[in-house]
């Protein structure tokens, strides 16, 4: 049997990182701590530290680099560029700026120096983020070998002798302060400035903008995760006001994602009847039942789609009621043989009858006198 540890017996403490059994739990590392477990990569040190302490006193700064020598890499040692700034809510511009410092020249140790709040706050005005925070922001940025904290708002020669400066990295806008149009001209008549160019779009200045321009969105969403009106200095009416918005979206978003639900299942029992109404018709209508309709209906079909027959007593197939223009009193029919004689037109006369085929005398009478009148003798005209 394995033995069992004695009760004053203590389990060594592992140092290896412990698995996690859930996605949730994972293992914090805290606000300060030791990076020397780190053996593959560090942040950058900090001026006053050992690794920075030793790299300092290897430097033989006796032996001037010019730019030409540096631009051909004709160099015994590295080539310390200096940078400095705020680094304020650190994004890609500041990131860009430094990777050009690193890669102005092809050995380069970059140091770049963060002025404090106090300094800061006096020369420019109130960060968001405070010294501690923009330290470790730009500390843990690749392209940076050494922090200088509590760096000067102007360069004198003190500090580049202290810190064995050979090089300035900056963009070539002039940077007035203190009475004075640009804090860098000195070092540029001293051919001791290297350019580098800014990020266009980006800068903290924008950020705080975005931030100022949607200021409801995140209040609104801080209160949510648990931020007090307090801590977001916010007045009792607005933080009411937020929660309230907060509540009406999360009720849209509700209302939305039922709504949702409610498409897709009648989307889904439509589906399921269609399939049922499909089968019923096919069993009703299926190609053998058509065929059968078809042949009953056929002749049917045929029948209904033949022209009709003429018909009996027409002549010619046509109508005697139906003459062109209407039903007309006015027809040709054959006069009896008592009106053929003395200088009455025998044979076809033109008279007028009624529907039941009765002549009208009338018009016989008044063409027999108009024709004696005239005194113009009738003959007879064959048929």
């Amino acid at each position: 049997m394995d033995k069992m540890p004695e009760e004053d017996e203590v389990s060594p403490v592992s140092t290896a990182p412990s698995t996690p059994t859930s996605p949730l739990e994972f293992k914090m590392l805290p606000l300060f701590m030791d990076f020397e477990e780190f053996n593959i990569c560090q942040p950058a040190p900090f001026s006053y530290d050992d690794k920075a302490m030793l790299e300092l006193e290897r430097c033989d700064y006796t032996q001037r680099i010019t730019y030409q020598m540096a631009r051909a890499g004709k160099t015994t040692r590295r080539v310390r560029v200096y940078s400095d700034g705020i680094y304020d809510l650190f994004h890609q511009g500041h990131a860009r700026q430094l990777m050009q410092a690193k890669n102005i020249f092809p050995n380069v140790y970059l140091i770049v120096g963060v002025c404090n709040d106090e300094l800061t706050l006096r020369m420019k005005g109130r960060t968001v983020m405070n010294g501690f925070e923009r330290y470790e922001a730009v500390r843990h940025c690749r392209y940076v070998d050494e922090i200088v904290p509590n760096a000067p708002w102007s360069l004198n020669e003190e500090f580049l002798n202290e810190h064995k400066i050979d090089f300035v990295a900056h963009d070539d806008i002039p940077y007035g302060a203190g009475g004075v149009n640009d804090i860098y001209a000195p070092l540029k008549a001293r051919g001791m400035f290297v350019v580098t160019e800014r990020t266009e779009g980006v800068s903290t200045s924008d950020i705080v903008a975005r931030i100022v321009k949607d200021y409801d969105v995140y209040v609104r969403r801080n209160l949510a995760r648990g931020y007090s009106a307090k801590e977001l200095n916010v007045s009792f009416l607005s933080e009411k006001k937020f929660r309230l918005q907060n509540k009406m979206d999360e009720l849209k978003t509700r209302g939305k994602r039922e709504l949702t639900k409610v498409k897709v299942d009648i989307i889904t029992k439509w589906e399921e009847k269609s399939r049922e109404f499909i089968d019923a018709f096919l069993l009703l209508f299926g190609r053998e039942r058509l065929n059968n309709l078809w042949n009953e209906s056929k002749g049917r079909i045929i029948q209904a789609l033949s022209p009709p027959g003429s018909p009996n007593g027409s002549i010619n197939g046509d109508d005697p009621d139906a003459i062109e223009g209407g039903e007309s009193e006015d027809e040709y029919m054959e006069l009896p043989p008592e009106y053929a004689a003395g200088n009455v037109v025998s044979g076809k006369q033109r008279t007028t009858q009624n529907r039941r085929g009765q002549v009208n005398p009338s018009l016989n009478a008044f063409d027999e006198v108009e024709a004696e009148d005239e005194d113009l003798p009738y003959t007879r005209r064959s048929d």
